[in-house]
């Protein structure tokens, strides 16, 4: 593969995607999880598959759209499905995870449709369920670039406001802190990192990068932040070595990335358990 990689441009863009997607998935993802909203992202994924097959539906329909890239069209469906949750968590203030479960019952109500008025798509969708390294082009790399800095800046800009309103919305209310806003603004991040990296982990795995790195990670850092710093190399393990045996095997990229992840969360949950015998 590193020898591909100086001849074929849809791999160098796979390597940098892949990159920035172990960076920003496991930061969303670490307060995701403390907020106990680890399943967003599988509701939001299905929302981002309604759509891409919107997309690629317009695309059939309507020649002007034929070369916009459906990414964006997830994009904007996941966007959308975001602030629907935001809106449906203040609804139902004592239910909040009812969210979830409605927002993926719409998302995959809307999808079958759509592929019943299309009548079917070609096999470019099966990239978008489950990731696949050369489908990925530079407009994939740009989009997700965008998210990245995007993600990156807010973290560091408001990562303390970030970490309060996870840990204890209350508390942040009473303290002046923009908790509405943050909320909202969180939720955009999160929905645009699933569409941006659905072409290498594809959009019904993509739940799972967010959190298994976490939930191992979560298994042994001590404080937040090293949590972070954890989960980070988790993913990043995963996601290079998913890509590398993916593209030698000639595997889904997403399910093999997810099944680096799982065999890291294994390892880790057996060492820590051979610790504590031990201890």
């Amino acid at each position: 593969m590193l020898a591909d990689f100086w001849h074929y441009d849809f791999l160098r863009y796979t390597l940098f995607c892949g990159i920035l997607i172990g960076l920003i998935c496991p930061v969303l993802g670490t307060f995701l999880v403390v907020r106990r909203l680890s399943m967003m992202a599988d509701g939001l994924s299905h929302v981002t598959l309604s759509g891409v097959a919107a997309g690629m539906l317009l695309s059939k329909k309507v020649a002007i759209l034929g070369a916009v890239n459906p990414l964006f069209f997830g994009m904007a469906f996941s966007v959308v499905g975001s602030l629907f949750i935001e809106r449906l968590r203040k609804v139902y203030r004592a239910y909040q995870d009812l969210a979830i479960p409605i927002i993926i019952s719409a998302g995959l109500g809307l999808f079958t449709v759509l592929v019943s008025i299309a009548k079917g798509f070609n096999t470019d969708l099966y990239s978008y369920l489950f990731g696949k390294i050369v489908t990925v082009s530079a407009s994939d790399l740009w989009a997700l670039v965008g998210v990245s800095i995007a993600v990156g800046g807010t973290v560091l800009l408001i990562y303390k406001e970030l970490f309060v309103v996870s840990f204890d919305e209350e508390f942040a209310r009473v303290s002046g802190v923009a908790r509405n806003v943050i909320n909202l603004w969180f939720m955009v991040l999160v929905a645009l990192t699933i569409a941006a990296s659905m072409r290498i982990v594809g959009v019904l795995l993509i739940s799972a990068l967010i959190t298994i790195p976490v939930a191992a990670s979560l298994q042994i850092a001590r404080s937040f932040r090293q949590a972070i710093w954890i989960a980070i190399l988790i993913a990043e393990t995963s996601v290079l070595s998913g890509l590398y045996f993916s593209y030698l095997l000639d595997w889904a990229s997403g399910g093999t990335i997810v099944l680096m992840a799982v065999l890291l969360l294994i390892g880790v949950l057996g060492v820590k358990r051979i610790k504590t015998r031990r201890g």
